[in-house]
């Protein structure tokens, strides 16, 4: 590669070194015999994504929620639980039905149509249309759908304990584990964790939708301004995780479950500002 170009002949051959100064400057000769000031131009800077850990540690966090805006929810948490004392009783039965095909022996041995069942089911939380689902399911044929469902579970509740879930979920969200199943995307795969982990997944399936989803209720009731997925760093994987446990700590206990949080904060969008 050649050190610069000479200005008066425009060649860059035979370019030589004369002597390096200060600054990064440097003065050159061409075989012509001009001379001059060369600054060698600044090394592109590389730019670093911040680590899993620092992009965890500027999260939103529960305190940085306005104390006034606590206390307005906190008056509507009291009045939901007066009017609301619980939740749909049909939903413990389910889940728990589920968290034994969800185990890894009943993930193998279960039904294909109880997979099927549970992608169109809104028992408990609302998938919404699962019309891609369907259509895959359909055109792979029932024993080639319910290998790729059972595959895409299990990694996403057993995979390797050195990929976090975070990173899993991203994963099958991208669809670049060539066994993840067709239309068995975001709201499929939190209401998986919703089953299996019921005391700590909220039945908020989406993190960004114009109907509210994660994003949306942490700005409607706690006046919290979630990242845009977007960002490389800001995954939607990360995201969803870390809303949901954000959201968990802020509503706080005295539900009968983490459906009925859920149902509280559906409910509290749309009063919170009028709360006086």
């Amino acid at each position: 590669m050649s050190l610069a170009m000479c200005p008066l002949c425009s060649d860059d051959e035979d370019i030589e070194v004369r002597a390096t100064l200060d600054g990064g400057r440097r003065m050159l000769r061409h075989r012509c015999g001009y001379e001059w000031e060369h600054r060698q131009p600044p090394s592109p800077q590389r730019h670093t994504a911040p680590s899993f850990e620092v992009l965890r540690a500027r999260f939103p966090k529960p305190e940085d929620v306005d104390p006034e805006r606590m206390e307005r929810v906190a008056r509507l948490k009291a009045h939901y639980l007066e009017i609301e004392p619980d939740f749909d009783a049909r939903v413990a039965a389910y889940w728990s039905k589920y968290q034994e095909v969800f185990a890894p022996d009943g993930l193998q041995t279960c039904n294909p149509q109880v997979l099927k069942d549970f992608a169109n089911s809104e028992i408990g939380a609302r998938p919404g249309n699962q019309a891609t689902f369907n259509s895959a399911w359909n055109g792979m044929g029932e024993a080639a759908a319910a290998e790729a469902t059972r595959s895409t579970i299990g990694y996403l509740l057993y995979g390797p304990d050195e990929v976090p879930l975070e990173e899993r979920l991203q994963q099958l969200l991208d669809g670049t584990k060539p066994f993840a199943m067709t239309g068995f995307k975001e709201a499929l795969l939190t209401k998986v964790l919703c089953v299996v982990y019921p005391e700590r997944f909220l039945t908020i399936l989406t993190y960004m939708t114009d109907a509210g989803g994660k994003r949306e209720i942490a700005r409607m009731v706690y006046g919290l301004e979630l990242p845009a997925p977007e960002s490389v760093s800001w995954t939607r994987g990360r995201l969803i995780l870390w809303s949901n446990d954000l959201l968990r700590g802020l509503v706080g206990d005295g539900f009968a479950n983490q459906q009925h949080s859920a149902a509280f904060l559906w409910w509290a969008k749309d009063r919170v500002e009028r709360c006086g």
